[in-house]
């Protein structure tokens, strides 16, 4: 054992040791982890931008960024009272200026009343200020009809994913044919995919209707469960509303039938509803499932488990580098939420600037409010404006052939399916690409538009599709719909 000792010594100080960490050395769940909205293709992006501050010749003079849902970074102006509120938090010496009205001094000065040395810089408790969580419950509340919510069942996040991803945690668990399945819809938002691959869960696809504008359907949710139950224990039930990549918005029949599923199958549901103020289509509503669950009553109101959650990320607000969340428990088991308490605790507190952005969109300006007017305004701008882009998106790519795109309901996507030649199939599979990033490649290095790949999200078998957010100014985004038509023309002769 001494030889074997100095033996080694002797290889480090060589320099021959061998690294601890190395891709076989590392965990296999994280190798196994996807995230499309930010894989290579915006890696490609990110070289070109640089090459293109280099001087280096291209076809275009910028890249447009259409792969990620970022309103900010692609020219969404921050909505003034949100701002005002959050500058006074952080640096409180601004409540003796002149420049802020004095509804958003008032605010500024509850939620630093609030914080541990009236300060923005203390930590906040793990589950989130507790004012603030007395916030999110009234707008709740608010939002339902009346329908009460308990701020103890409210826990706040870094953005909705943080706390989607607790909640992944706690019902992943067993071995084997009892390891923990989770349905999610295919197109998918890929987070999902990633924390399952990292928490060594079991992905279960459902398919969403494209033919039926991305309709949900609980024949092929009972398919996709019964199919599982060979090789895992489906536990758990996400539902994206409205949806991401896809866009639709779902009829509150179809939740009801979802609820009444999940109930007979004994699944926990996880409501993905971070784009609720997104809904443009003329007859689409927002429906929360928490709201439908109440009103359908005994037995459901009181037994079907339920996560619900919500982020500033997305919205009219925009705020995505800020981080602010919120998860809403239903019927949880009071153990299991103690425990929940316990996981957030380990991650200290969710950032401070987050939920007080959070709080003001959640509380906005009352009409007696000096901020009303102002705030009301951008707001309804924001959301006529992505209407407007919405109803553009689909417009443009119905009108070329070999691109067809179903109605942008809401959120802030487009999910449109390309038709591809067999030779770029062929030439896809010779470059070990998928079709559709095959496309998408040349579509970023012929024309700087970076959109993300139908693949990425799932998709049918044999059929390709791309996600874009609808989010560039009108002044950009017609040409860019034009030009990546263009594109999908000219991509179509060349390999026919």
């Amino acid at each position: 054992m001494a030889w074997r000792t100095g033996d080694h010594s002797q290889a480090a100080a060589g320099g021959l040791k061998e690294k601890v960490l190395t891709l076989d050395t590392m965990n296999p769940c994280v190798r196994k982890v996807e995230y499309a909205v930010r894989g290579p293709i915006v890696l490609r992006a990110l070289e070109l931008e640089q090459e293109l501050r280099q001087g280096v010749k291209k076809p275009f003079t910028e890249v447009i960024r259409a792969n990620i849902g970022d309103a900010q970074a692609m020219g969404q102006m921050p909505i003034t009272f949100l701002r005002q509120v959050l500058a006074l938090c952080v640096h409180p010496d601004l409540l003796n200026s002149p420049d802020f009205p004095d509804d958003a001094k008032r605010r500024a000065e509850r939620i630093l009343q609030a914080c541990g040395g009236h300060s923005l810089g203390a930590y906040s408790i793990s589950s989130g200020t507790q004012l603030i969580r007395e916030d999110v419950a009234r707008y709740i509340e608010r939002r339902d009809g009346g329908i009460p919510a308990d701020p103890n069942n409210i826990f706040l996040s870094t953005g909705a994913s943080d706390a989607i991803v607790t909640l992944l945690k706690l019902l992943v668990a067993g071995e084997g044919r009892t390891r923990t399945g989770v349905l999610i819809p295919i197109p998918q938002y890929p987070l999902y995919s990633a924390a399952l691959a990292e928490l060594n869960a079991v992905q279960v696809d459902y398919y969403l209707d494209e033919e039926r504008a991305w309709a949900l359907d609980v024949a092929e949710l009972r398919r996709a469960l019964l199919q599982a139950r060979d090789h895992c224990r489906p536990r758990a039930l996400c539902i994206i509303n409205p949806g991401n990549p896809t866009g639709q918005v779902q009829t509150r029949e179809c939740i009801e039938a979802v609820i009444r599923f999940a109930f007979e199958e004994g699944l926990f549901l996880l409501a993905d509803e971070v784009y609720q103020d997104n809904v443009y289509a003329e007859g689409s509503q927002f429906h929360s499932f928490k709201k439908v669950l109440t009103e359908m009553g005994p037995p459901y109101a009181a037994r079907q488990e339920l996560a619900s959650f919500h982020s500033v990320s997305k919205g009219y607000m925009g705020e995505c580098g800020f981080r602010g969340g919120y998860v809403e428990v239903v019927n949880m088991d009071a153990a299991v939420q103690q425990q929940m308490q316990k996981l957030r605790s380990v991650r200290l507190c969710p950032p401070t600037p987050g939920q007080v952005l959070l709080d003001v969109a959640v509380s906005p300006p009352a009409p007696s409010d000096p901020s009303f007017a102002q705030f009301q305004a951008e707001r309804r701008a924001v959301l006529a404006e992505l209407a407007a882009k919405a109803k553009l998106t689909q417009q443009v790519f119905n009108e070329a052939p070999g691109i067809r795109c179903n109605p942008v309901q809401g959120a802030m996507y487009s999910f449109p399916r390309v038709q591809l030649p067999p030779r770029a199939v062929q030439r896809a599979q010779e470059l070990g690409l998928a079709p559709d990033m095959f496309f998408c490649l040349r579509l970023l290095e012929e024309t700087g538009i970076c959109v993300v790949p139908g693949s990425g999200f799932g998709q049918r078998e044999g059929t390709y599709h791309f996600r874009m957010t609808i989010l560039p100014p009108m002044e950009k985004l017609r040409p860019l719909l034009e030009t990546l038509s263009q594109f999908h023309a000219k991509f179509t002769r060349e390999y026919s």
